[in-house]
């Protein structure tokens, strides 16, 4: 069974930091880019960062650059969104995708930016 299950987000204060984790089972997630997107409140889902298979090349969006870093460890099939010096405008569900052999999305997890 294929899934993917999102987990780490939360409430945290302007300025703070959170780390957001994705678990992969049932394919193999070594061979898969892997992609974090979020959806604020009203709005289209957008997308954040992107690592390659190997992790190598990794690409983040201009708005978290120098803020958000993404990794992976594809010996625990995990990806992970580091959050630093969150802004109010950062709170969304924030999603992670898997690209290859099938294109998923997890179920989201919630973070919340506020005093």
């Amino acid at each position: 069974q294929v899934e993917v299950v999102e987990s780490g987000g939360g409430l945290v204060q302007p300025g703070g930091s959170l780390r957001l984790s994705c678990v992969v089972s049932g394919f193999t997630f070594s061979l898969t880019a892997m992609s974090w997107y979020r959806q604020a409140p009203g709005k289209e889902r957008e997308w954040v960062a992107t690592i390659s298979s190997s992790g190598g090349t990794r690409d983040v969006q201009d708005f978290v650059k120098g803020r958000f870093t993404i990794s992976r460890d594809n010996a625990k099939n995990t990806v992970y969104l580091q959050m630093t010096s969150l802004k109010p405008e950062d709170t969304a569900v924030y999603y992670c995708k898997t690209w290859a052999p099938f294109q998923l999305w997890g179920q989201g997890t919630q973070v919340t930016v506020s005093s």
